[in-house]
C-alpha cells in the first residue's frame, strides 16, 4: 500500500511523465526526462530548463542538496513511491529521483556561433550511448557545439541522457541537421570539416605535425556500423584515420571521438 501523500505509479502525473520515453511525446510536449541524483543536480543548475523534480522522500535525505536547489528554484518537487520511481526509471535499479526538463536542443546558427574553434558533428549515430558519450567527451574537449544529423538518435533519450552524465547541459546542441548543406556555411565561417574515417587518406598524426588541427574544425563522426554516407568525401577538407599500432582491427566511434577531439583541443590551445 502506497504511504499517503506519496504518489504511485497510477498517478496521472506519473503516466504523463512515463510518456517522455517516446520521442515524439518529448517533441510534442517539449520535454524530456533527466535520471539520477547528479544529472538532476546539473539540471538545476541551469534552473530555467526544470520543470518538475519526482522523488523517493529517502532522496530529500541523501542528498538534501537537490531539495534546496529545487526549493530555491521555485521547481516543484513530488515524492514518490518505489514503484512509481522505477516506472519512471530506464535504469534496471531506480536511483530514485527524476526530473522533467524542457529540451535543451538549440538552432544551429545558435549553437555553432562564428567564434566556435572545435565543434563535433555525429551523423547518423543511432546508438543512444554513443550519442551521450559524443556529448560528454565534446564537453571534456570544451568543444563549442555538438550537431547531430537528422538520422541521428534524439540525444533527449533516456539512455543518451544518462550516457552524457549531465554534460547535455554544458554544451549546446543542434539536432536534425543536413550535414551536407551545414558543411558550406562551416567553411564560409572559417571552420575547416574533417572525417574522422578508418581508411581516410590523412592520419592523425600527419595532421598535428603539420598544423591541420590548429584551425577552427568540425569533426565528422558516422554511424558506428558504416560510417560515413556515400559522397561524403565531397564536403570535406579531409578524411582522417586515427593511426592504429596494435592489431586492433578498428576504434569504436566513442573512441575515436575522444582522440580526435582531444588532439584538436590540444593542438589550438598550444598555439593560444
Amino acid at each position: 500500500m502506497a504511504s499517503p501523500g506519496l504518489l504511485t505509479a497510477q498517478s496521472v502525473r506519473i503516466k504523463q511523465a512515463r510518456r517522455l520515453a517516446t520521442r515524439a511525446f518529448r517533441r510534442k510536449t517539449g520535454r524530456f526526462l533527466v535520471e539520477g541524483p547528479q544529472a538532476v543536480r546539473e539540471a538545476l543548475e541551469h534552473r530555467e530548463l526544470v520543470l518538475e523534480v519526482y522523488a523517493e522522500p529517502a532522496v530529500a535525505t541523501r542528498h538534501r542538496d537537490l531539495r534546496d536547489l529545487a526549493e530555491a528554484a521555485g521547481v516543484p518537487w513530488f515524492e514518490v513511491n518505489r514503484a512509481a520511481a522505477e516506472a519512471l526509471s530506464e535504469t534496471v535499479t531506480s536511483q530514485g529521483v527524476v526530473a522533467v526538463c524542457s529540451l535543451v536542443d538549440t538552432p544551429l546558427d545558435q549553437a555553432v556561433r562564428r567564434t566556435a574553434k572545435l565543434v563535433a558533428a555525429g551523423v547518423q549515430v543511432r546508438d543512444p550511448g554513443n550519442v551521450g558519450t559524443l556529448i560528454r567527451t565534446a564537453d571534456a574537449a570544451g568543444a563549442d557545439a555538438v550537431v547531430l544529423s537528422s538520422e541521428s538518435v534524439d540525444p533527449h533519450n533516456p539512455k543518451a541522457v544518462r550516457a552524457s552524465v549531465g554534460s547535455i547541459f554544458h554544451v549546446p546542441i543542434a539536432v536534425d541537421v543536413d550535414i551536407a548543406a551545414a558543411a558550406k556555411s562551416w567553411r564560409d565561417q572559417g571552420l575547416q570539416v574533417l572525417a574522422a574515417d578508418g581508411y581516410g587518406s590523412s592520419d592523425l598524426d600527419s595532421c598535428i605535425e603539420d598544423g591541420t588541427l590548429t584551425r577552427p574544425t568540425v569533426w565528422l563522426f558516422g554511424n558506428e556500423a558504416h560510417g560515413l554516407p556515400d559522397g561524403f568525401d565531397a564536403i570535406v577538407d579531409r578524411s582522417v584515420k586515427v593511426p592504429i599500432y596494435g592489431r586492433a582491427e578498428s576504434l569504436n566511434l566513442a573512441t575515436a571521438a575522444a582522440i580526435c577531439l582531444y588532439a584538436s583541443a590540444r593542438a589550438q590551445r598550444r598555439t593560444g
